[in-house]
């Protein structure tokens, strides 16, 4: 190689070498924090949406999670799946109610306290984390009672492991205690009150915080840009389909939809309607945890529906098929949470019309294969008419308004009454009416 070769070789080098030191050597940008919103129920979408936020911020090298909630709630599994992804995030999760007249009530209490760092907007509250069960029978009351220690000894584990206020956590839990913010700072429940995300990273700037890991970590957030990492459309739109409510009025209206095509083919609608919202239901109940009894006693209910039509009944089998859907939703969903369950509203305004539209269905298909036919070559049988002519043994008849070639066995005089026996083509095959008959 010659002299001139190596020597822009080294010139090469010597650059290569001086971009790399200007490149360690000059100043980050300004520290990203990685914004999720929970504004709905908590269920296995926001669940996904919320893990893949957090994950996104970990592989991106964030600074922190901010999760901005309003929510009431929602199912005990999802509300679990969440505080797992917190715990185990290298980032970490500021939990933040906010805006103002936003609420984290029941699951949304968990998650709440279960951030590296819990902050609330000026007029939000949380709390009202009571596991409620339906029935008060002995078994019910022995299940509520577990279930209401599991979820306390729950929320005790995730304030000592934040250094939160144990029995006042635990308050919201057995006792349904709500707090706004300012009660919940005083009980150090929380750690800052903020009225905007910029106000909140402001305050948080160069704290100390505590990780699960017993782990310390400063917050450096002075300038910190939001990255918001929003729910797409898709996301939302099934979100919405997942709440239990929202999953069986879709199941009532695919089955009334359905009915409706089958006992009047042809309508289109109706049919392409209903199997849309039934495969809608379906995806929402794959989703959710289904109790079989419930399902069993829908399907009874929808048993009596049909047995009050053939049943002269009085309306009684038709009331306890009311009965037994209502029940049948109240305990469709097995969460310990009322907000992961149908509420008695949407069972009642669901069940109702849709009893009303069964019976009624019903009652008017059985009318109408028990009708006999008025058209057509079966309408014309046993028909009156009038002869125009003598029919010996062909003629002519007046029937409905109508001149037809008639045939009859026997001789018929003009004027006199006759009555269709048969229809043969254009023919009809007649009798004469006597007063016998």
């Amino acid at each position: 190689m010659t002299c001139f070769s190596w020597r822009k070789l080294i010139i090469l080098m010597v650059i290569l070498f001086s971009v790399s030191a200007a490149a360690q050597g000059s100043p980050e940008g300004p520290p990203r924090v990685v914004v999720l919103e929970l504004d709905q129920m908590v269920n296995h979408v926001t669940t996904e949406y919320i893990v893949e936020g957090i994950k996104y911020a970990n592989d991106s090298h964030a600074e922190a999670v901010l999760l901005e909630m309003d929510t009431p709630g929602g199912m005990s599994n999802s509300m679990s799946e969440i505080i797992k992804a917190i715990y185990d995030s290298r980032v970490p999760v500021i939990t933040y109610v906010a805006p103002s007249g936003s609420t984290a009530a029941s699951a949304g209490f968990f998650i709440l306290l279960a951030g590296d760092v819990a902050a609330m907007a000026p007029g939000t509250n949380s709390g009202a984390a009571h596991p409620v069960m339906l029935f008060n029978t002995n078994v019910g009351k022995t299940m509520e009672q577990k279930i209401e220690n599991d979820s306390a000894s729950y929320i005790r584990s995730i304030a000592e492991k934040r250094g939160r206020n144990v029995q006042l956590a635990e308050a919201g839990v057995r006792e349904s205690k709500s707090f706004t913010e300012k009660e919940a700072l005083d009980a150090k429940l929380i750690d800052v009150i903020a009225g905007s995300p910029q106000e909140l990273l402001a305050k948080l700037d160069g704290r100390a915080v505590k990780r699960i890991n017993d782990s310390t970590v400063t917050l450096h957030l002075a300038g910190a840009t939001l990255d918001s990492y929003p729910m797409t459309r898709r996301e939302r739109a099934l979100a919405w389909v997942a709440d239990p409510n929202i999953a069986f009025l879709l199941g009532a209206t695919g089955i009334a939809c359905l009915y409706i095509e089958f006992t009047h083919p042809g309508l289109v609608a109706p049919g392409v309607v209903g199997a849309v919202a039934l495969v809608l239901a379906l995806y929402a109940f794959n989703l959710l945890p289904l109790n079989m009894l419930g399902v069993l006693l829908i399907v009874v209910a929808l048993a009596l529906f049909a047995l009050e039509v053939k049943v002269t009944s009085y309306g009684a089998l038709a009331a306890a098929g009311v009965v037994a859907m209502t029940l049948g939703a109240l305990i469709l969903v097995d969460s310990p949470l009322p907000e992961g369950r149908i509420r008695l509203s949407t069972a009642l305004g669901v069940t109702v019309p849709l009893a009303v539209i069964t019976v009624v269905l019903l009652r008017l298909a059985i009318a109408a294969k028990r009708r006999k036919a008025i058209t057509g070559e079966a309408g014309m049988i046993g028909v009156t008419g009038v002869a125009q002519s003598d029919i010996d043994p062909a003629g002519q008849v007046l029937v409905r308004g109508e001149i037809w070639q008639a045939r009859s066995t026997a001789r018929i005089a003009a004027g006199t009454p006759v009555r269709v026996l048969q229809v043969e083509g254009l023919t009809l095959a007649v009798e004469a009416v006597t007063d016998s008959r």
